[in-house]
């Protein structure tokens, strides 16, 4: 099973690994494209207002493209412990331990707008870009990503669930895969979409099947499992869309 999360624009700083190496990330089909972003945005970072625009960040932000600067120079950390947020507090990768820490190292992944696609733990630096930034001279991000990652994505061989955010989803689709919807259920029956709480429940999602024994196998598989962890999940309406219901 490859669980798919969205990356967050809160990252940790510092870290205690070497500076970026491309080589040592999963996905080395991702290479070209990494470097290619990657010193786009250092080259970016010199010009203070063209990046502000680029990445959508005001002047008390100049922070973020500081970090862009120093892509190459900066210390890494494992990419579960540099995304930061709501999500990430849900998922509290760092407390897991044993068996469980070593299936979720291998069953997380990131959906990440400058490197593609990250396994738990691969070292990666700060940075600031979003899916939806539009970096000069170049096409948007989806036209970047989506040729490289959808045949990354359908050759994994694995079950793929994706709580990735649509924006990210969109840069690269996973064909089958399994799909969290989170809708809050009030008492007269009537839902709605959950906005406030969504990467909370997703992020518990995540550690629950992460660090779970079983291997789903499908889509009643994972909803197997979440039932037996205590949340009421239904059938979305297509073989693969589930739905995560919280009382209103």
């Amino acid at each position: 099973m490859l669980i798919l999360l969205p990356p967050s624009e809160t990252k940790a700083d510092g870290g205690d690994g070497p500076p970026l190496e491309l080589d040592r990330l999963s996905f080395p089909e991702l290479t070209g494209a990494r470097k290619s972003l990657v010193d786009d945005l250092v080259t970016l970072a010199s010009d203070l207002p063209a990046s502000r625009a680029a990445l959508g960040v005001s002047a008390r932000q100049d922070a973020e493209i500081a970090r862009n600067a120093a892509l190459w120079e900066a210390p890494t950390t494992p990419a579960l412990r540099r995304y930061t947020g709501v999500l990430y507090d849900a998922l509290d990768y760092p407390s897991l331990r044993g068996a469980a820490a070593a299936r979720a190292a291998a069953r997380l992944a990131v959906g990440s707008a400058l490197f593609g696609l990250l396994r738990a733990v691969d070292p990666v630096p700060a940075y600031r870009l979003s899916a939806g930034s539009a970096l000069p001279g170049r096409p948007g991000l989806v036209a970047c990503w989506r040729p490289l990652l959808e045949p990354v994505l359908a050759g994994t061989g694995q079950l793929v669930v994706d709580l990735r955010s649509a924006a990210y989803a969109g840069l690269g689709r996973a064909p089958g895969a399994v799909t969290v919807n989170v809708l809050t259920e009030r008492p007269d029956g009537s839902r709605t979409v959950v906005s406030h709480f969504n990467k909370a429940h997703k992020g518990r999602v995540a550690r629950l099947l992460a660090g779970s024994r079983a291997e789903p196998s499908d889509a009643r598989d994972v909803a197997r499992l979440l039932h037996r962890s205590g949340l009421r999940v239904e059938s979305g309406g297509s073989g693969t869309a589930l739905e995560l219901l919280i009382p209103g």
